[in-house]
């Protein structure tokens, strides 16, 4: 069985919305986008590399996908800058888009998602990635489809903002490595413990 391993910049309160940029999601009226930047860290992307070298597979949220389909697209496979997304196959989870052309190896699930991830989950393959996409992250939890968390812990609270973990859903985790960076960013490796 593939294991699904979500990563995600996140604050001391949870947050996970817009780390990239302002305009990257203002839902709600969010107006802190942009908030991992002042934390920045070599350490932090050579953590995150390691975790994308592992994928085999990437599992996107329509809006994310959008975000890093229009970023990466069109960079070649080569490019220093492209982290290793556009060689994965890529699942774009959406029941409103009508084709995933729009990025190179991408192929779309609607309708029954959580089935359709359970048996991408159940076949053959390494580890299927998921980062951003908070709608999906929650529907993932909720049915306890996450296998690991990579977490970026951020030395900042917002107050407001999406959240990673749905309300009233429990997960037991345990931690494998906790990697404390120069500008106060802890970078987390957690397993999920899954009922029995």
């Amino acid at each position: 069985m593939r294991k699904i391993i979500v990563s995600e910049f996140i604050t001391l309160d949870g947050v996970i919305q817009a780390p990239g940029g302002a305009e990257e999601d203002t839902e709600g009226g969010f107006p802190y986008g942009g908030w991992t930047w002042s934390y920045w860290d070599d350490a932090i992307w050579e953590k995150l590399s390691a975790v994308i070298g592992k994928g085999e597979s990437i599992l996107l949220g329509r809006k994310t996908w959008e975000i890093h389909g229009t970023a990466f697209e069109p960079m070649a496979d080569d490019d220093p800058n492209e982290p290793g997304f556009n060689k994965m196959s890529k699942y774009v989870v959406s029941n409103t888009l009508t084709s995933a052309d729009a990025w190179r190896n991408s192929t779309l699930i609607s309708g029954d998602v959580i089935e359709q991830i359970r048996e991408l989950k159940a076949g053959d393959g390494g580890d299927i990635l998921v980062d951003g996409s908070s709608v999906l992250v929650h529907a993932l939890v909720e049915n306890d489809l996450v296998d690991e968390f990579n977490l970026m812990v951020y030395p900042i609270v917002l107050g407001s903002g999406k959240k990673l973990f749905p309300e009233g859903t429990r997960v037991n985790m345990r931690l494998v490595e906790s990697t404390p960076v120069s500008t106060g960013v802890v970078v987390t490796h957690y397993v999920v413990d899954h009922p029995a």
